[in-house]
């Protein structure tokens, strides 16, 4: 068996960009939220099963890296309005979600803001590499 690992390349990117300001807890919310609209929106990102040596099967996860950035409210608002423009799909994720609790309110709360007004904490991307590094320009790798 070789102990040599073949390195595996993508011209993909999935990304999570998360405003500067949260705490803790609302990064890991906002994160897992949004994750789940990417994994949503095409299944080919999705791998196979996970399975121990005993046989014990697990969940699917993403076939390639999540890479999560963070940014200011303008970084945000610049990468949405970016992400628009190039026509890509993503996730949002507001500072109105804290206070829902379910996926109804959820839309409702977004569906009530005009586009340009949405107070975003969040947004999950998936895209060529090339494009969604342009709309991330500005934001640093989350440490």
């Amino acid at each position: 068996m070789s102990t040599v690992a073949e390195q595996i390349r993508f011209d993909t990117k999935i990304a999570v960009l998360l405003r500067d300001d949260l705490e803790t807890w609302q990064r890991l919310n906002v994160t897992a939220f949004m994750i789940s609209g990417v994994a949503s929106a095409d299944t080919e990102l999705i791998g196979e099963p996970y399975e121990d040596a005993d046989g014990t099967r697990y969940l699917s996860m993403f076939r390639q890296p999540v890479l999560i950035f963070s940014g200011s409210k303008e970084t945000l608002t610049s990468a949405h309005t970016k992400a628009l423009s190039r026509g890509l799909r993503f996730a949002v994720f507001t500072a109105d979600l804290f206070t829902t609790g379910n996926d109804r309110d959820n839309r409702a709360a977004v569906r009530a803001v005009a586009r340009d007004q949405l107070d975003l904490v969040g947004l999950a991307l998936h895209g060529p590499k090339n494009m969604v590094d342009k709309i991330l320009k500005g934001a640093e790798l989350h440490r």
